[in-house]
């Protein structure tokens, strides 16, 4: 492990007490001939690694073991004195010769009585055999314990790397590497490493757990299964192998372009989200006509059943000649590229095109290739060993545990069929799709859901596949119905059988009647209209009928957000998660590029629009890489928000002068997250105030904070006095007020908003702030809930910050609401003892 840029902290190999190396009772040691360095009079029989390094050297008798740091530091373990007289009676060597190993890693096992009996002493010696490369060694004294201490501190000669990818001979290696992406290393986080790596010419692995896959392979990383918290290592050997493993960590560390820090990602879950894999189909309705699946992508569909079934391309197995089928296959693979980039242009939405893009690495993929061109080699025709390849690659990743990952399976089979047609020269038959067509199939690609003809097909249903798959993403993104792991019953219904597809419920009603689908048609049309009506008034005042007005404004993550929501209607921002500024980087933002997005956002708003700029909110649950954290064993309970930003002053000052210089004649506001004490307001109002007279600024920027934790609803009316406003995050409350985390598999229903215990202390909030002329808002999820609405208004809340689609239906909801009867139903509310009885009174009003 390392500490600073110019020393080398070894952990202690293995326990006992420190014993100085000149005081060894062996004057090969103790003269130093070997090398300088330490000996331990053990307490325990495991011998581990002091560093992560490779094993460079392991003696026969497997009672001494070199490790080679990766800046070329060699470390010599030598267990007892004269051991080597045991010929390795009493040994056994956890590791051998080339092994990457990390630090307190066990490498040799030995019994201790056995040979304390035979050898003239215990006493272990690590000793540093190359000590030109060593300017001083700083030993620590007393008892230490095996892979936790550190035993000896080492001061680095100049120009002497400290860094885990310098190289030796060629080759280089990582130190483990945390995975930030919430579902592991998937397709496009895979595309984006192995594009990388095919940048370098080193052979360049990905290792876990002694298990290595190709860097190159897209289909190679996602076979390793990596998922969320995994810790794996990048190995290369070859001419710029150093290069290549400084630039596969940076990608790692940074989510390889995914938002790795919007999601939290615990310690400790007892069962994490990514390793639970639902049910491919709910169990069987009651109702004979009524087929249940997964919810894929919401919406009604009222149509027509039409049964898509794929057909075999037939290959022949001999080829003629290799290089003809050589040829065959690179010209199948380009010509599959040139379709794949006119689909990514059909796609609007850059992150889904994106799916196109990971097809298109898969076509260079140098496992998949390998193992065709080896299969033509060996006679075979290009069809034939293309089809072996992908379909043995497709079968490992469809038995993968990770349903994410076991599900881009299909993208592989997409993938390889497309070439496998224009191998062939298969022309795909084209489908006569009817009008009002609710596709069925046992499995649909991503290419059949992007080419989909909206103007006939409603709405889809497949009995494979899931709602984290790329077709499913895909649906939700062109807006179509669609239900995956439905009941296979469903491959029974014949063609024109009129079916109700309910994309929310995930269910599918055949033989509906006539009154059936008017009532769902009836529906959809009054949706519609009803939609197009809060478009029209958008812009209108959220006023009750009363005249009691309040302001609906706009969650937002950024500047493409904040200029929709002006479209939509927003009358200003309530919270901007300036998180996005500090995420997908390995370095902090300067106070420039923050005072320019800030300034830009604020100009895009106008004039008549506050923005309420929310600082830095990470900590333990979604860490930076350029400000490396401990892990903390509840994370939600640690240093995160404004603890984390006072414990880095450096940071929230350049982030409030940033917000201070932006503001300039726009309406602007600074709120701090996750306050729970006067002494936190204070302080961070003091660096505003600070920073504010060394820019000579005196226009008002008002400061609030927000309400997170029961304390500070309790103490509401006391953090009124110190400042201007409150906003209050109920999805944090709520999981603070019930101490159940909202991620969790099996308590995250419970964790409601709506539990009167949550719903209290929203209105004791409010009750403390409007005692001192003081505003709130809520910006939590149940600010966007429809049913939630008329409570928040009865309760007072003054603003409403809701997701940015939401807007016009939240202020025309407002519209139709009197404030004096909110106040009748909070009052009457309040006073219920279930989150279930509340959302029962709720919905009666609604209906």
């Amino acid at each position: 492990m390392t500490s600073s840029s110019s020393q080398l902290q070894l952990l202690a190999p293995i326990s006992g007490v420190m014993f100085p190396i000149e005081q060894v009772p062996d004057p090969v040691f103790a003269q130093k001939m070997v090398g300088d360095g330490i000996s331990i009079d053990p307490t325990s029989n495991v011998l581990c690694a002091p560093l992560t390094g490779k094993v460079t050297q392991l003696h026969s008798s497997k009672h001494a073991v070199t490790v080679t740091a990766a800046n070329g530091v060699e470390v010599l373990m030598h267990i007892g004195l004269d051991t080597v007289m045991m010929k390795g009676n009493g040994f056994t060597a956890l590791v051998k010769e080339g092994d990457i190993v990390d630090a307190g890693q066990p490498l040799i096992e030995f019994e201790m009585d056995k040979v304390a009996m035979k050898a003239v002493s215990l006493l272990t010696q690590i000793v540093i055999t190359n000590g030109e490369l060593v300017s001083s060694y700083q030993p620590a004294t007393g008892l230490v314990i095996a892979g936790k201490d550190v035993a000896l501190t080492l001061t680095l000669a100049e120009g002497v790397e400290t860094v885990a990818a310098a190289s030796i001979g060629g080759e280089a290696w990582s130190d483990p590497v945390r995975i930030p992406n919430p579902t592991g290393l998937h397709a496009r986080p895979a595309a984006v490493l192995s594009n990388a790596a095919k940048t370098y010419k080193s052979d360049v692995k990905l290792v876990r757990q002694g298990e290595e896959a190709n860097a190159k392979s897209v289909v190679a990383i996602m076979g390793l299964e990596v998922k969320n918290g995994d810790e794996i290592r990048v190995r290369a050997h070859g001419p710029d192998a150093q290069d290549a493993v400084k630039a596969l960590v940076d990608l790692l560390n940074s989510g390889c372009g995914e938002d790795v820090g919007a999601i939290p990602v615990p310690k400790h879950k007892p069962a994490p989200l990514d390793t639970i894999k639902p049910a491919k189909a709910k169990p069987k309705s009651d109702n004979p006509n009524v087929l249940t699946g997964v919810s894929a992508s919401p919406g009604l569909a009222v149509g027509n059943v039409f049964q898509i079934k794929l057909e075999e391309i037939q290959v022949a197995e001999q080829g003629e000649n290799q290089q003809v089928e050589r040829r065959r296959l690179d010209e199948a693979l380009k010509e599959a590229h040139v379709e794949l980039e006119a689909l990514k242009s059909e796609i609007s939405d850059a992150s889904k095109a994106e799916i196109f893009a990971a097809h298109q690495e898969l076509l260079q993929d140098p496992d998949l290739l390998d193992i065709a061109i080896a299969a033509i080699s060996n006679g075979k025709s290009a069809g034939f060993a293309w089809r072996e390849a992908y379909t043995k690659h497709a079968e490992l990743l469809s038995k993968l545990k990770n349903e994410v990952l076991a599900g881009r399976a299909n993208d592989l089979r997409d993938v390889g069929r497309r070439v496998l047609r224009l191998i062939t020269g298969t022309k795909e038959a084209e489908l006569q799709v009817p009008n009002n067509a609710i596709l069925i199939a046992e499995e649909l690609t991503p290419s059949d859901t992007a080419s989909m003809d909206r103007t006939k097909v409603l709405g889809f249903c497949t009995t494979g596949g899931g709602a984290t798959s790329h077709v499913a993403i895909l649906a939700r993104s062109l807006g179509i119905p669609a239900i995956c792991g439905i009941d296979e019953d469903v491959l029974a219904l014949a063609n024109g059988t009129p079916v109700i597809l309910d994309g929310s419920k995930g269910t599918l009603r055949k033989n509906p009647s006539d009154a059936e689908i008017a009532d769902i048609v009836e529906r959809q049309a009054k949706l519609a209209s009803k939609r197009a009506q809060e478009m029209a008034a958008a812009f209108e005042d959220a006023v009750t009928k009363d005249g009691h007005q309040v302001e609906v404004v706009a969650n937002i993550g950024g500047l493409e957000d904040a200029q929709e929501s002006v479209k939509l209607g927003g009358e200003g921002v309530g919270l901007l998660r300036s998180e996005f500024l500090y995420l997908e980087r390995t370095d902090a933002p300067t106070e420039d590029e923050q005072t320019q997005i800030y300034g830009d956002i604020a100009r895009a708003l106008g004039n008549d629009r506050t923005l309420v700029v929310r600082t830095l909110d990470v900590g333990g649950d979604k860490p930076l890489p350029y400000l490396p954290m401990p892990v903390e064993e509840n994370p939600f309970l640690g240093v995160r928000g404004v603890r984390l930003c006072l414990e880095e002053p450096e940071i929230l000052h350049t982030q409030v002068r940033a917000i201070l210089r932006a503001a300039g004649d726009v309406k602007l506001a600074i709120m701090f997250p996750m306050i729970t004490s006067l002494e936190e307001v204070r302080e961070v109002k003091r660096i505003v105030a600070e920073e504010k007279a060394a820019l000579g600024i005196s226009n008002d920027v008002q400061v609030g904070i927000m309400v997170e934790v029961p304390a500070t609803a309790v103490m509401a009316e006391q953090f009124a006095r110190e400042v201007d406003f409150f906003s209050i995050g109920t999805n944090d409350l709520t999981q603070y007020t019930l101490a159940m985390d909202r991620g969790h598999p099996k308590l995250a229903k419970q964790a409601d908003a709506m539990h009167p215990g949550v719903l209290n202390l929203i209105n004791m909030t409010v009750k403390g702030a409007h005692a001192h002329g003081k505003w709130v808002g809520v910006c939590g999820g149940i600010a966007s809930d429809p049913m939630a609405v008329p409570l928040l208004l009865g309760i007072g809340v003054d603003e409403l910050s809701v997701s940015v689609p939401t807007i016009p239906a939240i202020k025309a909801l407002v519209r139709t609401l009197s404030k004096a009867e909110c106040e009748k139903l909070a009052a009457e509310v309040l006073q219920l003892g279930t989150a279930a009885e509340v959302r029962e009174r709720l919905s009666r009003l609604i209906d």
